[in-house]
């Protein structure tokens, strides 16, 4: 599989767009114009775990318009953002402009992070919902996060669970485990113009290509590449509605299986921590 990059990145593409418009679909990202101390549901969830971030040099990969972004700026962190999307990271930067956040841009691929930001420069690696699953190797980027941070520094990620992965979220009817749990050589392919929130227009970049990765490998990834964990927690819910017809939304914005409710973990969060020394 050597042209997954170029199609994923087509498609994030399209994403981009459609996701920061300001009509009140997509990422409805006129509300953090509105509102200058808004921060997204996403980082909202996590923030008693994520704890004191002011100050931090924060690194966000994979920050897609910039939403989770600008979130973590708010909270006191010195943030880049990273994206391989060029639309991505041309909404950001509108998107912040508008709102005057300051937060720094930057494009590139995981795996070329520490070559587009440094070596060792920051306190906080921060990666939000629906990242891993873009990247066939998650020992290469857990080795990535630990080259990116300081002595002492910490990744801290939220991420849909591997279990939620294997689900085929085209059958209502129950839960049907489908897909490959373990991190596979080659990735599932898929051809979607539907994107995971609503958007004005369909998606016409719509080839993808995905990898699972399990929970026992990213930890084992994470400390291969000298980290400690310091928190796992797992969670009954996720920030959309993956599994469309069987869940019920919160009052938080979260949403949880109905019928099947506690039946299996949808998300998870991590934090690990590099050595000072």
């Amino acid at each position: 599989m050597t042209d997954y990059l170029n199609a994923n990145r087509e498609n994030w593409n399209d994403r981009a767009s459609a996701h920061a418009v300001r009509t009140g679909v997509g990422y409805q990202v006129q509300r953090y114009i509105d509102d200058r101390q808004l921060i997204s549901d996403v980082v909202r969830f996590d923030r008693e775990r994520l704890g004191p971030i002011e100050g931090l040099r924060t690194a966000h990969l994979q920050c897609h318009i910039g939403t989770d972004t600008l979130s973590l700026a708010r909270l006191g962190a010195h943030v880049t953002g990273l994206d391989f999307s060029p639309v991505a990271l041309d909404e950001a930067r509108a998107l912040v402009a508008e709102t005057g956040d300051v937060v720094d841009f930057v494009e590139s691929d995981v795996y070329s992070a520490v070559e587009a930001l440094g070596e060792g420069g920051f306190d906080l690696v921060y990666t939000g919902i629906g990242a891993l699953c873009w990247l066939p190797s998650v020992e290469r980027w857990a080795a990535v996060v630990a080259s990116l941070l300081t002595p002492g520094g910490r990744l801290f990620i939220r991420e849909g669970h591997p279990i939620l992965w294997t689900m085929d979220e085209r059958l209502d009817d129950d839960l049907h485990l489908r897909f490959p749990y373990f991190e596979q050589a080659d990735p599932l392919e898929w051809n979607d113009e539907a994107s995971y929130v609503e958007t004005d227009k369909p998606i016409t970049a719509t080839k993808t290509y995905e990898w699972n990765h399990g929970i026992g490998e990213i930890v084992t990834a994470l400390l291969a590449a000298g980290l400690t964990l310091t928190m796992l927690v797992e969670h009954d819910s996720v920030p959309w509605r993956a599994l469309p017809g069987q869940m019920l939304m919160r009052p938080d914005g979260e949403f949880a299986l109905d019928q099947r409710a506690g039946v299996a973990p949808l998300s998870y969060t991590i934090q690990a921590v590099k050595a000072a020394s």
